[in-house]
């Protein structure tokens, strides 16, 4: 809104359009100033990595940072050009920009080999669908030449950024994301002013301009504005791209999100400046990006829905590495053990996996085998064997689990890495040993394994039972 303002000449700051060239100096200024202030006041800036310059060790970014910092430059700058091209609306310049890295965003996915979920590509059609809509109801957008380059240095840009981010971070480990998302933070302002400083060395007017006699203006104050505005749009878009899950998942919640605040721009400036509002196809368009927002919803409402309990006292997650093996044969024998002792009622009990290659796979032959020598073979309800199907471990899960049984030290790390605050509930399901991954083994590993956790479940139920007054509860209480 204000770049479009700043732009149409509609503010009072100034009275006569401006191009987008004068006012990008003094936006990526005003975004160096806005990140500096937000690294310093909440002490991110200390997970940068150190280097040793003059005897002293100072903050620095990374080789692979500081190429996303400039893939993500490349980002910054063309976006707010994109919004100050005359013929275009708002809508259908963000249209094009969110459409294109909605259709970049599974092909990033599948060649990083990362799982695209059902109900990320749902929200991908609906997105997708939304765009579509919207498109047939923007009025009078004609693209120079110019305009459909700026466009094309944004798509280059967030292809380059999503597989640096893809390869170095968005791995759960929160040490890892953390670094990436300050380094890149540093890197990509600071990128995008040394291009613009060389354009104006280079001999572009109107960034000459933008670095002198415009910095004197009432209207920089505006643009300065723009770069202040989007350095929170860089935290959280950021935030939701450095998520573990695909990227078919955070582009569409923030291709939602940016619509609405589109919608909410143009209709702002047509009110408060008369510039056209956008028709209704733009609001039809909505209904679906409602649609793609639900979708994405989805799998946290199934979670809830399955955890809410009635009257559960713990919620108990078992967790190994594929969720087909260990984790779920303790999920089984868990329920099968509280059911025995008359306080399944007091319990929730699940299981998810570190690595799951292929999400909703069954349990495996040889661990349903083991389950069964020990007389697990048709568990009613819940414990059913064949019911299981893996899932992912996810910060979510580990928040709403009131204790985390890992089979081995490491997943116990890993599972402290995605979630530090579940860290005291995060224990070794054999407090003295690891539990073994019996994969490929005879039969007879299998049934150790599954004898080895049934001892291990036993002894932490009886612990939970203790704490949690189990054994004095009935049905409905807890």
């Amino acid at each position: 809104m204000l770049v479009k303002a700043l732009a149409s000449g509609v503010t009072p700051l100034s009275p006569q359009p401006i191009s987008g060239y004068e006012m990008l100096p003094a936006s990526v200024l005003g975004q160096i100033a806005a990140m500096m202030a937000f690294l310093g006041v909440s002490g991110r800036w200390r997970h940068m990595r150190r280097s040793g310059i003059g005897g002293r060790r100072i903050p620095t970014a990374g080789r692979e940072t500081l190429a996303a910092g400039f893939f993500t430059s490349l980002i910054i700058g063309a976006t707010t050009m994109n919004y100050t091209f005359a013929g275009v609306s708002i809508l259908f310049m963000l249209l094009m920009m969110r459409g294109g890295v909605l259709i970049l965003s599974p092909l990033i996915d599948r060649a990083g080999n990362r799982p695209v979920m059902k109900h990320s590509w749902l929200a991908l059609f609906l997105s997708v669908v939304a765009v579509s809509v919207a498109l047939g109801d923007v009025n009078s957008y004609h693209l120079t030449p110019t305009a459909v380059l700026s466009v094309l240095i944004y798509l280059v840009g967030y292809l380059g950024r999503f597989k640096i981010m893809g390869r170095v971070a968005k791995n759960g480990i929160v040490a890892t994301d953390r670094r990436f998302f300050v380094e890149e933070h540093v890197a990509a302002p600071v990128w995008l002013a040394v291009l613009l400083g060389a354009g104006a060395l280079a001999g572009q007017p109107q960034l000459g301009a933008g670095f002198t006699t415009f910095l004197g203006t009432p209207a920089a104050l505006g643009a300065a504005g723009i770069g202040v505005v989007y350095e929170v749009l860089f935290v959280f878009a950021s935030m939701i791209y450095l998520d573990r899950r695909e990227y078919t998942w955070g582009v569409p919640a923030w291709a939602f999100a940016s619509l609405m605040s589109g919608l909410v721009a143009s209709f702002s400036l047509a009110w408060l400046a008369g510039l056209p509002p956008p028709g209704s196809s733009q609001l039809i368009a909505l209904v679906f990006g409602v649609g793609a927002a639900a979708a994405l919803s989805c799998p946290s409402a199934v979670l809830w829905w399955r955890t809410r309990g009635t009257g559960a006292a713990y919620r108990v997650l078992f967790v190994c590495g594929g969720n087909t093996c260990r984790s779920p044969m303790a999920e089984v024998i868990a329920w099968a053990e509280a059911a025995e002792a008359g306080i399944a009622h007091a319990f929730r009990f699940s299981s998810a996996g570190l690595a799951t290659p292929m999400p909703a796979r069954a349990m495996a032959p040889g661990a349903r085998s083991a389950l069964a020598e020990l007389g697990l073979r048709r568990v009613p309800g819940r414990g059913n064997p064949r019911r299981h199907r893996a899932r992912s471990v996810t910060l979510e899960l580990c928040r709403v689990s009131s204790v985390i049984y890992c089979m081995t030290r490491a997943h116990r790390d890993r599972v402290i890495a995605m979630a530090p605050e579940a860290e005291e509930r995060t224990l070794r399901l054999d407090p003295n040993h690891d539990i073994p991954d019996p994969e490929g083994q005879p039969p007879e590993a299998y049934r150790r394994c599954a004898e080895h956790i049934q001892r291990s479940v036993r002894g932490r139920l009886c612990e939970l039972a203790e704490s949690s007054g189990a054994c004095g509860t009935t049905p409905g209480q807890g």
